[in-house]
């Protein structure tokens, strides 16, 4: 059958996509157009996911990148490149670093380019009024002269994912446990096209953590709560899981166990905006569910601004 003379061969397609993501790579932006295009495309996907979004694997999961590109490629470096290594992200692509553009349109563009190999979460970052906050709508302001890349990306977060679910035994996600929320159905049932509201089911996913409590309590945080390890072991039971896997919080290590290692958080931004000193790591998870942790520092550093910004408030 003829071709249409306004269709574009999906090879074609492909190579056009892998001119940007490699562009991306050295740390370039695309142009406000491509970004709009990207983005279109990117929405046509996600929007066909579930937001207990099924992973198989082996899959690798990551903690918070926050614009912090050269270790967004390092940690590609380190735990091989998409498409070769399946990646699951859990979330804050965007603030506190000098490179929330590039950074989330690259995590963007792969998601396009290989829909099967990543998933992309959403985290507490990915919204409307944080962003204006924390760095992302200025950046684009910088690096644009307008908000439309900022809306236009940020018209994009709500169509994220808000957790998934590996091989049915790992529930990724960026926060935490909700007192709304019983079971993963629960979750699936509920539209999360919106801007993450100020409480509620959706918001706990996002900012909630775990804490050496019992019980449910009030989160420092001003949002979410924070959950007991008798919570975490009831979800667990509830929804027959093996492991919570989460990002959102600062850990020197990388990562850190809680509630009797029922709980994992995962951090995968190395030197925290750049002063923090910590070590990030990523989680793989191989074809027989072993898991094995990498640790990694950051990335040596070249023709970054001097950090000038205020001394980061740890809760966000």
């Amino acid at each position: 059958m003829a071709m249409a003379m306004n269709a574009v061969p999906s090879n074609t397609a492909h190579g056009n996509l892998d001119e940007r993501i490699a562009l991306l790579m050295q740390c370039k932006p695309l142009s406000e157009y491509e970004v709009k295009g990207l983005c279109e495309k990117a929405k046509e996907i996600l929007m066909k996911e579930s937001n207990v979004q099924p992973v198989k694997s082996p899959v690798t999961i990551c903690g918070d990148i926050h614009g912090q590109f050269h270790d967004l490629a390092e940690l590609f470096r380190i735990g091989g490149k998409c498409p070769d290594t399946n990646y699951l992200f859990m979330g804050d692509y965007v603030d506190r670093g000098y490179y929330s553009v590039e950074t989330v349109t690259l995590l963007v563009a792969l998601k396009v380019r290989y829909p099967q190999r990543i998933t992309i979460l959403r985290g507490n970052h990915e919204s409307r009024q944080i962003t204006q906050v924390y760095g992302f709508y200025d950046e684009c302001l910088r690096k644009y002269s307008t908000a439309n890349v900022w809306k236009i990306f940020t018209d994009l977060f709500d169509y994220f994912p808000l957790t998934a679910l590996v091989e049915s035994e790992i529930f990724c996600l960026h926060g935490g446990l909700s007192p709304s929320i019983e079971t993963l159905d629960n979750i699936r049932n509920f539209d999360r096209v919106q801007e993450v509201p100020h409480d509620g089911a959706m918001c706990d996913l996002l900012w909630s953590d775990p804490d050496d409590r019992c019980g449910w309590g009030i989160s420092p945080r001003g949002a979410g709560y924070t959950f007991g390890k008798d919570i975490s072991e009831q979800f667990h039971h509830t929804n027959n899981l093996k492991l919570i896997a989460r990002a959102h919080q600062l850990v020197m290590e990388g990562f850190n166990w809680s509630h009797d290692q029922k709980v994992v958080t995962i951090f995968s931004a190395p030197n925290y905006c750049y002063r923090c000193g910590n070590m990030a790591s990523i989680l793989e998870v191989d074809d027989s569910r072993d898991r094995t942790f990498i640790q990694f520092e950051p990335a040596p550093r070249g023709g970054e601004p001097d950090v000038t910004r205020r001394t980061p408030d740890y809760f966000l």
